[in-house]
């Protein structure tokens, strides 16, 4: 697919192209294994040279056409689908960082990510240094050790709200020699493609925006191809020397800067821990995908209403969305996300807790959910739910008050939602 070509056209043509006959709609590919005339043919597949499909675990037809096509969204080299987002941060850390290693991670980032990094891969053996993603060039730099293998921040925090200066952390870890991984989840390659930035390596939570109806779970990995494992092959033995657990095949070599790090992951961890997406979810995270760049301009735009009328209400004790001019963030959102951020706002009342859950129990249109970026406007008291495994510490480090109420306007009618909330708060 011509990388030329902008973003709404990519959400409909990359990926898939069919050939004479062929079905215009991506197929579903409901199958677990794939058949072969001899042993030889299969023998090829898994000596990793040849092209093709031989178990569903590891790589699907239907699966390969939607990573390709954000792939292509987000200007990258190679891409994978995995079952969830939460898989998607795993494995792209794990790809390249174990036991004995260390990562540096924005202090600022989703719960269930802080806490895969601090408690779980923890006893994997994998130290993580939080840093404040506000912190200076030298506190930053003062955070790495010659162990270090990755940095780690998310394009617009979920649901602090902050917004990652991506040349900032991209400049310290490559003076280190370790790549910069972006969870782009709240932006999305339509408001913001990180590798033009310096980040080396996108997941995202296909959950959220990217399939947009609360269908289908889902999470991706891509890779810029921009980053030199072999500069650094000391640092990433896992794709700069054979690996004994397939074939002996050194990554780098057969499969150069922009294959390796998906194809190991592919290979190796895909084949290992078996978090797959499964076709049908990936079909249905290609029609949401269809609608991306679209639907995104309109939850721009309700968040954007809502943000300003929140900010001039007086039950408001304080209201965070990068696209208010006097949001801490709101010049580093001009330069990275200048079309739009995302749906998502964070805001706090007059009372805190119990006027939080007060309000939350008398909205109509939005609802208490789980979940975010979503057709339809969701709300949650992060502290009690999604963050409810942190310290009062640790989510004040966070960004994540336990006032905070995050709200995920949808794409209903602006007007509505304002009345909606207004009439919620006359009850706090």
């Amino acid at each position: 697919m011509d990388s030329k070509l902008r973003t709404e056209t990519l959400c409909i043509q990359a990926g898939y192209t069919p050939g004479n006959g062929e079905p215009r709609q991506l197929p579903i590919i409901q199958s677990t294994t794939f058949q072969y005339a001899t042993s030889e043919d299969m023998g090829k597949l898994f000596d990793l040279e040849a092209d093709g499909y031989f178990y569903s675990r590891l790589a699907n037809p239907t699966c390969d056409a939607v990573a390709a096509k954000i792939c292509a969204l987000e200007g990258g080299s190679a891409a994978m689908l995995t079952g969830s987002g939460q898989a998607a941060n795993f494995m792209a850390v794990f790809n390249i960082a174990g036991c004995g290693d260390h990562i540096i991670a924005s202090s600022a980032i989703y719960g269930g990510s802080f806490n895969l990094f601090s408690v779980t891969m923890k006893k994997m053996g994998l130290e993580t240094t939080f840093v404040d993603p506000d912190c200076t060039e030298a506190e930053l730099n003062a955070a790495f050790r010659p162990n270090t293998k990755a940095v780690f921040g998310e394009t617009i925090a979920n649901p602090a709200l902050t917004v990652l200066d991506i040349e900032k952390f991209a400049r310290a870890a490559h003076a280190h020699g370790v790549p910069l991984i972006v969870d782009n989840t709240f932006a999305t390659p339509v408001n913001c493609r990180p590798f033009q930035w310096g980040a080396d390596i996108v997941t995202h939570s296909t959950t959220k925006y990217m399939d947009g109806h609360g269908a289908t779970l889902g999470g991706v990995i891509v890779d810029s191809g921009k980053f030199d494992w072999t500069k650094h092959a000391g640092k990433f033995p896992g794709l700069c020397t054979p690996d004994d657990s397939y074939h002996g095949v050194t990554y780098t070599e057969r499969f150069g800067t922009g294959g390796a790090f998906i194809t190991k992951c592919t290979a190796q961890l895909m084949r290992d821990f078996g978090c797959v997406q499964s076709p049908q979810n990936a079909f249905i995270l290609n029609l949401g995908l269809e609608s991306l760049p679209f639907r995104m301009k309109q939850h721009c735009a309700n968040a954007q209403a809502v943000a300003e009328y929140l900010q001039g209400h007086e039950k408001v004790k304080w209201v965070k969305y990068c696209g208010l001019k006097d949001d801490k963030y709101y010049d580093l959102a001009q330069k990275y996300l200048p079309n739009g951020s995302c749906g998502v706002i964070s805001f706090g009342l007059y009372g805190g807790r119990q006027a939080a859950e007060t309000f939350m129990k008398h909205l109509k249109l939005g609802s208490i959910e789980t979940h975010v970026a979503d057709s339809r406007t969701c709300c949650l008291h992060p502290a009690s739910s999604t963050h409810r495994q942190m310290t009062d510490a640790e989510l004040d480090a966070a960004g994540v008050g336990a006032d905070l109420i995050r709200l995920s306007c949808g794409l209903e009618n602006a007007r509505d939602l304002i009345e909606d909330i207004g009439q919620a708060l006359e009850n706090v």
